[in-house]
């Protein structure tokens, strides 16, 4: 009688760390493609409970895919004209602060030189800091967004057509779950975190917004709806968001005020949005989606690194995605979930599998 070799556990480790470095040196090559993909399958599955409540409560599916597409598409109409509007305000503005930064670099040059700095040195470091700069820093924070949002052909038929699925997606798991309970449970665990995150992030992203862009505009900080809205992108950023948001603002409070409004403007976030961002909203966060600050954060550099400004936007629906297809669809590594997670409690049991059918 035959035994069936079986490789060491150690060879097998090796095997799929040479497997997925090659599965993300793909996907960073392709991260253009993918990255709208990403984008239209979060949107789809947030908006998705809509075509849910509208079938219980007796509604066509056309009219439950209607509701769908209209939804997820005034999402990003809005976040677009948001984006393109106030860009083009800042676009504006910025020529009239050409001479604050003429000045802003000689006394940077004066004060350095005092301490034994070469001028010449720090005249070709501070030659580049102008405003246009300023805009092109700006739209690259932006970039990862606004450029996938540009691909609207592409996400577009993207949304279209998983929402079209969307409405039966539900009943085919369903009718998956004598057969594969583990595949079901991995999916419907992807879904469920997946929608409270976006949904906890999108209200702590609102409450910081509409608070920055009052402060703001109290201060006398110009376009201060378009800082809120920076902070609201931001917020979808783990642990780091607020660090990210404050610089244009603090940089345009030093331009308008002096140093005495730039660190009014730092103080401010500090206050408000590293309370709100890095300390309440993290452990609310954790809770929802099963994953320790430490895994977030790991997420983010990842997910940035493969993809992207997008990638750190959606670093937690994708990790949790990644958690799903690698860890929870599969008993035997389903152990990983407590290591994840800032939580000591095991992940509760899964349905029990169907036994296997006799061949004899």
């Amino acid at each position: 009688m035959l035994t069936q070799a079986v490789l060491p556990r150690g060879v097998i480790v090796l095997l799929g760390s040479a497997c997925l470095v090659v599965v993300v040196g793909g996907m960073r090559g392709v991260a253009d493609l993918i990255g709208p993909v990403f984008l239209a399958l979060m949107l789809t599955v947030t908006v998705s409970p809509i075509t849910g409540w509208l079938r219980r409560h007796g509604a066509p599916v056309w009219v439950a895919v209607l509701a769908m597409i209209v939804a997820v598409n005034t999402i990003l109409i809005a976040l677009g004209a948001a984006l393109a509007v106030s860009i083009a305000q800042l676009i504006d503005l910025m020529p009239q602060y050409a001479s604050q930064f003429a000045d802003l670099r000689t006394s940077l040059v004066s004060g350095l030189s005092g301490l034994g700095i070469s001028t010449d040195q720090l005249q070709k470091a501070v030659a580049g800091a102008d405003p246009s700069n300023v805009v092109k820093v700006i739209e690259s924070l932006l970039g990862g967004l606004a450029g996938t949002l540009s691909s609207t052909l592409f996400l577009l038929a993207c949304l279209l057509f998983m929402c079209l699925d969307a409405v039966s997606f539900p009943d085919r798991l369903q009718a998956t779950m004598a057969e594969r309970p583990q595949v079901v449970t991995a999916f419907r665990s992807f879904s469920t975190g997946t929608r409270r995150y976006l949904w906890v992030s999108t209200v702590f992203g609102l409450i910081v917004a509409v608070i920055d862009a009052l402060a703001l505009w109290a201060l006398g900080v110009p376009l201060p709806l378009l800082w809120g809205l920076l902070s609201f992108i931001t917020n979808y950023i783990p642990n780091i968001g607020f660090v990210i948001g404050v610089i244009p603002p603090a940089l345009l409070g030093l331009l308008q005020g002096g140093p005495e409004l730039m660190l009014t403007v730092i103080a401010l976030y500090c206050v408000i949005n590293f309370v709100i961002q890095s300390v309440i909203q993290p452990k609310i966060v954790g809770n929802a989606v099963g994953l320790s600050a430490t895994v977030s954060f790991l997420s983010l550099i990842f997910w940035a690194w493969v993809l992207g400004g997008l990638g750190a936007l959606l670093a937690i629906p994708l990790t949790l995605l990644a958690k799903g297809l690698l860890v929870d669809i599969d008993p035997d590594t389903r152990w990983v979930n407590v290591l994840l997670s800032s939580e000591t409690k095991p992940s509760p049991e899964p349905p029990p599998t169907r036994p296997a059918r006799s061949t004899s």
